[in-house]
């Protein structure tokens, strides 16, 4: 009886490590597989984890638990918030390492494009109708040539790239993802076709 009362009134370290990880994992997964996860993570998700996490501290009657409740919220929080500030260079490194093979085997089966650009496949896109559609492209250059455009991250107008382009990212050798301007796709370069009149 002495030693569970004990046990009651210490700071329970398990529980922020259990919902750091758990919460993690499932923005991680949600980010992965859906361009619109981080919202549902923030707009639903997020809110009702909070809500409990608040509701359960409330509830408890050992302050060391609630200790222990409002240090998994902080925790929660300050992870989920990291992860969100970095999912621009989370998703597409994740995404890679998942599907790099599959998407590969489909590029290079392509046949050589006409003029002198680079084989591209959709790689992700996100938008809204009021807001406009972002596609990205995945684009193999056997040249390297927009290894110098991925490490300064300026946009510009690139060789074998019909558009210009706001970013540019390595995502291993010969491979870059391509940012496209909002509503622009390749070979329909309203955006830059405007900027050149």
């Amino acid at each position: 009886m002495v030693e569970r009362t004990a046990q009651e009134e210490r700071l329970n370290w398990r529980l922020p490590l259990f919902v750091v990880v758990g919460a993690s994992i499932a923005l991680l997964s949600m980010m992965v597989y859906s361009p619109y996860g981080d919202l549902l993570y923030i707009l639903v998700i997020g809110p009702l984890i909070c809500l409990g996490l608040l509701l359960a501290a409330i509830i408890r009657k050992k302050p060391r638990q609630r200790l222990s409740i409002l240090l998994a919220l902080v925790a929660f929080l300050a992870s989920s918030a990291a992860l969100l500030k970095n999912e621009g260079t989370l998703r597409p490194s994740i995404r890679w390492q998942l599907w790099s093979h599959q998407y590969k085997a489909e590029l290079l089966a392509q046949p050589t494009p006409a003029k002198s650009e680079l084989k591209h496949v959709e790689w992700d896109g996100w938008g809204f109708v009021p807001s406009g559609n972002n596609v990205v492209y995945l684009v193999f250059d056997p040249t390297d040539s927009l290894a110098y455009a991925a490490k300064t991250h300026a946009p510009g107008r690139f060789n074998g790239l019909p558009c210009e382009v706001p970013l540019v990212r390595r995502l291993e050798r010969q491979w870059y993802s391509v940012r496209f301007y909002t509503d622009e796709e390749w070979g329909q370069c309203s955006y830059s076709d405007r900027r050149l009149r």
